[in-house]
C-alpha cells in the first residue's frame, strides 16, 4: 500500500515539473519573436503621381555611312606623276587630287586629231563624188550622210579623238565635291590602274545611321522623329539626326530597315558602329520612375503610401524608355508612389518618408 502511495507521488512531481518547464518555454520563445522582428519603419522617398509628356524611346544598333561619296579612278593606266593629298585632308570640289605622266596621252591626242583631220577631208571627197560641197551638207538627205560618214571613216576617227581628249583631261584628278580623302593607298611614280579605286571622297555633313526595328515597333516610329547616335568606340560623343527613311518591306527576321541623317560631327567616321536612341514624344501618360516597379511572384507591382503604410498594387506597364515606364493599369492620379526602399517591403508595412519629389522630365 505504501508503494503505491509513493509512486502515486512521484507522478503528481513530474507533471508539475512539466508545466511549469512547458510555460517557461513558451515565454522564452515570445521573447526571441519580439526581438528578432522590431516593428521598425522603413525609409523610403515618394512621388505624386500625375499625367506627363513621356518620350518614347527606342534602342537598336546601326552602323553610320554616308550618303555623299564617291569612288575615283584613273581612265588610262599611265605612271602617276604626283599624289597631291592624303587621308584625311579636307578637299573643296575642283581641287586637284593626284595626277599622271600626259606624254603618251599627249601624243595620242595629237594623233587622233591629226586621223580626224584626214577622215574630214575624205568626207569631202565622197561629199563631191555625190554632187555635193561640204558647206552645203545640211541639204544633204540624211541617209546619204550616214553613208558618207561611214565610208570616210569619218565617225570612227571622231570617236577616237573624243576618247584621246576625255583621257588626257582625267590625267588629272578632282573632287567631285566638298569632302575627306579616304582609302588612298596609291604612291606616286607607281602605275595607275583603271580597276582599282584611287581614292574615295566622302562628304562628312551627309553621314546617316542604318538600323533595323522590330516589326511591332512600327506604329512607334515616323519619318521626321529625332534620334540621338553615339558610337560605341567614344561613348561620350553624341550626336543628333532625324529619321529620313523607313523601308516598307519586312524581312524573314520580322525587321525593318531605317535610315536617320545625323549631324556632322568632327570624331565620327563612316562605318562606325553605333548606339541609336529613337525619341518621340506620345502625349499625357501616367509615369513612374522604373524603380518604383518591382516584382512579387512574377507580377509586376507598384507600392503606394497611405496613412503612412506601404501598399502594394498589381499594375501593367506599357511603354518604356531608359529611366520610365507608363502605367496602363493598376494606379490613378494622385496616387503617392513609392519609388525607393521598396525592395523588401511588405503589404500594409510601416514606413518612413525620407523624400518627396514629382515625376519630372521622362
Amino acid at each position: 500500500m505504501k508503494y503505491y502511495k509513493l509512486l502515486t507521488l512521484l507522478l503528481l512531481s513530474g507533471l508539475y515539473c512539466a508545466c511549469s518547464g512547458e510555460k517557461k518555454g513558451t515565454s522564452e520563445a515570445e521573447d526571441s519573436v519580439e526581438t528578432v522582428l522590431p516593428e521598425e519603419a522603413n525609409e523610403v522617398t515618394v512621388i505624386t503621381l500625375n499625367e506627363s509628356d513621356f518620350h518614347h524611346e527606342l534602342i537598336s544598333n546601326g552602323k553610320l555611312s554616308a550618303r555623299k561619296s564617291a569612288d575615283l579612278r584613273f581612265e588610262s593606266t599611265e605612271e602617276i606623276a604626283a599624289v597631291h593629298v592624303k587621308n584625311g585632308d579636307r578637299v573643296r570640289k575642283g581641287q586637284k587630287l593626284a595626277e599622271l605622266t600626259t606624254f603618251r596621252l599627249g601624243n595620242k591626242q595629237v594623233q587622233a586629231k591629226d586621223a580626224l583631220e584626214r577622215a574630214k577631208l575624205e568626207l569631202q571627197d565622197v561629199l563631191i563624188g555625190q554632187g555635193y560641197l561640204l558647206e552645203d551638207s545640211a541639204k544633204v538627205p540624211a541617209e546619204t550622210m550616214r553613208l558618207v560618214r561611214v565610208k570616210s571613216g569619218y565617225d570612227q576617227a571622231l570617236a577616237a579623238y573624243e576618247l584621246a581628249t576625255y583621257e588626257q583631261e582625267k590625267a588629272v584628278l578632282t573632287a567631285p565635291f566638298d569632302g575627306i580623302v579616304a582609302n588612298l593607298f596609291a604612291k606616286a611614280y607607281n602605275s595607275s590602274s583603271t580597276s582599282e579605286v584611287f581614292c574615295t571622297v566622302i562628304d562628312p555633313s551627309s553621314l546617316e545611321a542604318s538600323f533595323t526595328v522590330l516589326e511591332s515597333e512600327l506604329p512607334l516610329i515616323k519619318t521626321g522623329d529625332k534620334v540621338e547616335v553615339t558610337p560605341y568606340a567614344a561613348p561620350d560623343t553624341q550626336a543628333e539626326g532625324r529619321i529620313t527613311e523607313i523601308n516598307p518591306v519586312v524581312d524573314t527576321n520580322g525587321m525593318v530597315q531605317v535610315k536617320a541623317v545625323v549631324s556632322e560631327r568632327s570624331n565620327l567616321f563612316e562605318g562606325m558602329n553605333v548606339r541609336v536612341s529613337v525619341q518621340r514624344t506620345v502625349g499625357k501618360q501616367l509615369v513612374v520612375p522604373k524603380e518604383a516597379v518591382v516584382l512579387r511572384s512574377g507580377k509586376q507591382v507598384v507600392f503606394t503610401l497611405v496613412n503612412d503604410k506601404a501598399y502594394w498594387n498589381y499594375a501593367q506597364t506599357g511603354l518604356e524608355n531608359a529611366g520610365y515606364y507608363t502605367i496602363v493599369e493598376g494606379l490613378k492620379p494622385g496616387d503617392i508612389v513609392i519609388t525607393s526602399g521598396n525592395i523588401n517591403l511588405a503589404h500594409e508595412a510601416p514606413v518612413t518618408i525620407i523624400a518627396e519629389g514629382n515625376d519630372g522630365d521622362n
